[in-house]
């Protein structure tokens, strides 16, 4: 008996994952919510072998949220399924500690291997990702074509929060780090991105997600 937890706020979504996830495991028990406090609860209160967990949720925290999770239930597996940028954003999700990351524009068989890897071998990195490894590995200098990913993992989180409108203190607050961490973090990644302003940040960054 498998025991999964589904974070998605999209119905439909929910329904369509746990249909294949009970196609690749037929005994399944699963819980589903639409925010990340009622995950966190769900988390601390029943024993997961598996959660489906979307970013872009309703009180999501970003990387946070696999931490949160993490210091609740150790073990448990954790597959990213979400409609973020794949290419930039799957590499750090890894790092922070997740066991997989599947992409929404994924086809229902590269699903089923998704969950049927993580439950079975702890891993799942779609081709894309193993090419970007692959890439840094060998050449770990090399200059990557979207200047988004030379970013580092906390960089990403504080330009998304000041894409966001937050303020430096909010962001340090929300990070649990200081002001002053907080403008190092914005010099830097207006120094990688080439611009000087949070408008011309938005846009920068919206051209090169197009």
């Amino acid at each position: 008996m498998k025991h999964v937890l589904l974070v998605e706020n999209h119905s439909i979504v929910r329904l369509a994952t746990l249909f294949i996830i009970r196609d690749v495991f037929p005994a399944v028990t699963s819980w589903e919510t639409d925010n990340f406090p009622d995950a966190l609860h769900i988390v601390s209160t029943r024993r997961l072998d598996l959660i489906v967990l979307d970013i872009n949720i309703p009180d999501g925290e970003g990387f946070q949220m696999v931490a949160k999770i993490r210091r609740l239930q150790p073990e448990v597996t954790i597959l990213v399924f979400s409609d973020i940028d794949e290419e930039l954003y799957a590499v750090h999700y890894l790092k922070a500690g997740v066991n997989g990351f599947l992409s929404k524009t994924s086809s229902t068989p590269e699903i089923r291997i998704a969950i049927l890897s993580v439950l079975t071998n702890g891993r799942y990195v779609s081709e894309m990702v193993q090419q970007i490894l692959l890439r840094r590995n060998i050449t770990p200098g090399m200059r990557q074509s979207n200047p988004l990913a030379a970013l580092s993992q906390r960089e990403i989180e504080v330009m998304d929060l000041l894409l966001e409108g937050k303020w430096t203190k909010e962001i340090a607050t929300l990070l649990n780090i200081t002001g002053s961490s907080v403008s190092t973090y914005k010099l830097r990644i207006f120094e990688k991105l080439g611009v000087n302003t949070v408008i011309e940040l938005y846009q920068k960054v919206s051209t090169l997600r197009e």
